[in-house]
């Protein structure tokens, strides 16, 4: 006797369509320079901003911010008061710009500031390698 064997019909492969969904639409970031001259609304501003730049200790940050400081309160007016044209006074205070001290002490004058001057607190170390604090 032999042995039957059952064969097997092979399975029909059954196809599935794949539905494609759109890709939402990527919202495109964009980004806008930002303006420090924005924030500077107020006198207090206007200190706090001259004050920081004071404390980095660096005259072309100190001239970069004064520009945010006139450009907030209107470039052409204030080169108005100053009796310069527009052009001048944005090269005065460009970053390769050189002003003298007459231009700034006119421009904190016409800012309604003054400059007021105090010794620097200075950290020295003695013979001990001890700090201690110098007026």
């Amino acid at each position: 006797m032999g042995t039957v064997t059952k064969t097997r019909k092979p399975a029909k492969t059954v196809k599935v369509a794949k539905t494609i969904k759109p890709k939402k639409a990527e919202k495109k970031v964009t980004f806008s320079k930002w303006d420090p001259a924005e924030l500077i609304t107020t006198k207090g501003r206007v200190i706090a901003f001259l004050e920081e730049a004071l404390e980095e200790n660096d005259p072309d940050f100190l001239l970069e911010t004064i520009g945010h400081i006139v450009r907030s309160k209107g470039m052409a007016q204030i080169a108005r008061e100053m009796n310069l044209d527009r052009a001048g006074l944005y090269k005065s205070l460009a970053p390769d710009g050189n002003p003298s001290f007459k231009t700034v002490y006119k421009l904190f004058d016409i800012l309604g500031l003054r400059i007021k001057l105090e010794q620097k607190r200075i950290l020295r170390f003695n013979r001990k390698s001890k700090p201690f604090l110098s007026l």
